[in-house]
């Protein structure tokens, strides 16, 4: 079924835009100072130094690439639906890993601060851009 593309309200492509924009510079932040941007991410504990900086320079890379996915979308929100899903589910289930962490005491609190700017406040955008992207193809795939 072809899509009605070139349709989706501007301020979907500015959010996708923006969230590129945030993402690639998040995530440099995190590959280039990754022991900065953990500490200032309040999921590290003050004694205890980041002792596998590359793996939290590889989480650094995943958002960054989710950044260029955002920014390709942003053309054309209807047609590139699948990578805003994806986005969605990351931003969603990243906060919900953090929450079980710091349940089980793994995780220090602080940390599920740097969800609301990173996760939560594009939950409600995604789902609207989702939902536009649904409606546009006649509710159907």
């Amino acid at each position: 079924m072809k899509v009605d593309t070139g349709t989706a309200p501007r301020w979907m492509r500015g959010v996708l835009a923006l969230a590129g924009v945030y993402n690639l510079a998040w995530g440099a932040w995190a590959v280039l100072l990754p022991e900065r941007s953990f500490a200032n991410s309040g999921m590290q504990r003050p004694d205890q130094p980041l002792h596998y900086p590359e793996l939290w320079q590889c989480i650094g890379m995943i958002v960054g690439v989710y950044g260029v996915g955002y920014l390709i979308a942003a053309r054309d929100p209807a047609r590139h639906w699948p990578v805003v899903l994806v986005g969605f589910l990351g931003k969603f289930f990243g906060p919900v890993g953090l929450a079980y962490g710091v349940l089980i005491g793994r995780s220090s609190a602080e940390g599920l601060l740097t969800c609301v700017p990173n996760d939560l406040i594009w939950w409600a955008p995604f789902v609207l851009i989702l939902r536009h992207a649904y409606r546009s193809r006649g509710g159907r795939e």
